[in-house]
């Protein structure tokens, strides 16, 4: 195919506006799948994916498309669209040349949507506004338009309008692609230079990585060089991303593509790294990449210690398709032996638990979820710490730094107070107020990413009902006054229930983890004390009464000593009872303290 007419562009757009949608109406459009056999969501390959209604994995796909006798190939990168997933959308838009800013014609623009715009024009991608859902009923296409004029200085014309969900204007879309977005740029004589934009496991042939061509070609039975791992691998099949692997002979200068080189590890195929050929190849490497940078920490046990084998062997294969997941291996002396996983925030959390459970058959608990904490030692030594078991000793800590986060929510301004008292509720530090129109506002925070990743977000919803969008990004670490809450149960403590949190919200975190506690754990013979606690202080307690044996039901007279000498047995054998007794904690309560209100 000529560079002329190829076309590279991916869709961004907040969080269920209808990406994977438009993607699906764009390959009935240019017949890229039969019409008969289409699913919703045919880019989402995963059934989680499916019943969220969200993007977790970035897709590529080759279309077709003529106009005015011409043949163009376009290469859709369909991208994720939630917070904890800007990674995989970064990655998507350094393939391309242009991206499809897509918004809601009933919500307007939201916060993710502003995000990956910047994200977009950090590229230097052209920016092609389009509207969506303008069917619906609740639409206000011409506010959208009216935002998208004063957001990106574009005029009307230049506004595409569509609804994904029936295919109107869709047509109208493809042909504005073909005039609109650049035809790549490269040097189809220079030497090879492509970039990794994703990669993944197949069971069969190893890894397969996927790239964008940006010089040269690579030719089937090359031989490649990964320049970040300065590994060499031969070229055994290479092609383009149909429904379907489709193989070649080779790729050329502005397309995109997938090469299958006998990679065992996906680790060895890092997304970002640069392809060249060992032969007359490229000095440089493509910039501009990052590694995925984990920012919530939590460990992962299976409920019973003898599927601890099968989800040894979960996490290596999930590994495998998930180069974001970074886990080791961790004990816990209540819940046995088990992983201390990085995660890219709450969902992928979530989505992790699932994929285990689903596909692998290993029932989990995953422990109260942590932040990365950077702790200055006396001694001038650092010691990071994201786990609550490594916390050192409080007598050796000079000060603590904690991940401070740039929030920006974005609200119906009748909502402002509720959501400004939810922030300052959470330590948030406002920097400044915008009125987007009459009817929407952004508040811009400085949050600690502790205060997040509980339920923030539910919060947020719940206070807004619904209409409140927020994202978030790391700024820098800040010094805090951060402690160590220890759980105890009937005097021992249960690391798996530690957790990390400021000075000031230590009393109700604790007092609320004990009272949860209090209504799973099941009475006993003996007096149970759950107990939050900071070092040897005891800061706040419930109690679970013990279960009673009425020893007076066979005294139907006689004197007051003979009921007190039983009442007096009694306690005795109450009192060693808790000395000797153990206490029953059900999995239960492990899931009930992540419920725990975090206010």
């Amino acid at each position: 195919m000529k560079q002329t007419n190829i076309r590279n562009f991916c869709i961004i757009a907040h969080i269920d506006h209808g990406k994977s949608t438009l993607a699906d109406r764009l390959l009935e459009a240019t017949n890229t799948i039969d019409r008969t056999k289409i699913v919703d969501q045919v880019l989402d390959n995963m059934d989680l994916e499916r019943e969220k209604g969200i993007t977790i994995k970035s897709h590529a796909i080759r279309m077709r498309h003529t106009k005015d006798n011409v043949e163009y190939v376009f290469n859709l990168i369909d991208t994720p669209g939630h917070v904890d997933f800007t990674y995989e959308v970064s990655r998507s838009l350094a393939s391309c040349e242009a991206a499809l800013l897509l918004v809601d014609a009933a919500q307007g623009i939201e916060a993710q949507t502003m995000s990956n715009l910047y994200l977009a024009m950090d590229n230097n991608l052209e920016v092609i506004p389009v509207i969506n859902k303008i069917d619906l009923p609740k639409a206000d296409v011409e506010g959208t338009e009216h935002d998208l004029m004063d957001l990106l200085g574009c005029d009307q014309d230049h506004i595409f309008k569509v609804s994904a969900k029936t295919g109107l204007g869709v047509q109208e879309l493809l042909d504005g692609i073909v005039d609109v977005i650049s035809a790549p740029k490269g040097e189809l004589d220079g030497p090879p230079k492509a970039v990794i934009f994703d990669s993944y496991f197949d069971t069969y042939r190893g890894v397969v990585v996927l790239i964008r061509v940006f010089d040269g070609k690579l030719t089937k039975g090359d031989t490649i060089r990964l320049m970040q791992t300065d590994k060499v691998y031969d070229i055994e099949e290479i092609g383009y991303l149909g429904m379907k692997l489709e193989p070649v002979k080779e790729l050329t200068t502005g397309e995109v593509g997938y090469l299958i080189c006998n990679i065992k590890e996906i680790a060895d195929a890092r997304v970002g790294d640069t392809v060249t050929s060992v032969k007359n190849g490229c000095k440089e490497a493509i910039k501009g990449y990052e590694e995925p940078k984990p920012m919530v920490y939590s460990g992962i046990f299976p409920i019973d210690g003898d599927d601890y084998a099968n989800l040894v062997e979960a996490m290596a294969k999930l590994k495998l398709n998930d180069s974001s997941l970074i886990y080791e291996k961790e004990s816990s002396l209540a819940l046995g032996y088990g992983f201390r996983c990085g995660f890219l925030g709450m969902l992928h959390l979530e989505i992790v638990k699932e994929r285990l459970y689903r596909e692998y058959d290993v029932p989990i608990i995953a422990t109260t979820p942590s932040v990365k904490f950077i702790i200055h030692l006396k001694d001038g030594s650092e010691k990071i710490v994201y786990n609550p078991i490594d916390f050192p000793d409080p007598t050796v800590i000079d000060f603590i730094e904690e991940p401070l986060m740039n929030v920006e929510i974005i609200l119906p301004s009748e909502y402002i107070g509720n959501i400004m008292q939810l922030a300052q509720d959470r330590r948030g530090v406002q920097k400044d107020i915008q009125y987007i129109d009459d009817k929407r506002v952004a508040l811009h925070y400085d949050l600690p990413l502790i205060e997040i990743i509980f339920d923030f977000y539910d919060k947020l919803k719940t206070l807004s009902r619904g209409y409140a969008s927020f994202d978030y990004s790391f700024k820098s670490y800040q010094t805090s006054e951060v402690a160590k809450v220890d759980i105890m149960i009937n005097g021992e403590k249960v690391d798996a229930m530690s957790f990390i949190c400021h000075v000031d919200k230590a009393y109700s975190w604790g007092k609320s983890v004990t009272e949860k506690l209090a209504e799973v754990i099941p009475r006993h013979l003996f007096k149970i004390a759950l107990q939050a606690c900071i070092g040897g202080k005891i800061i706040a307690r419930s109690t679970i009464n013990a279960m009673r044996k009425d020893v007076l039901a066979k005294c139907y007279g006689g004197d007051i000593s003979r009921k007190r000498k039983l009442l007096d047995k009694q306690k005795k054998g109450k009192k060693k009872m808790k000395e000797i007794g153990s206490v029953n904690v059900p999995q239960e309560a492990f899931l009930e303290v992540l419920k725990a209100d975090r206010e």
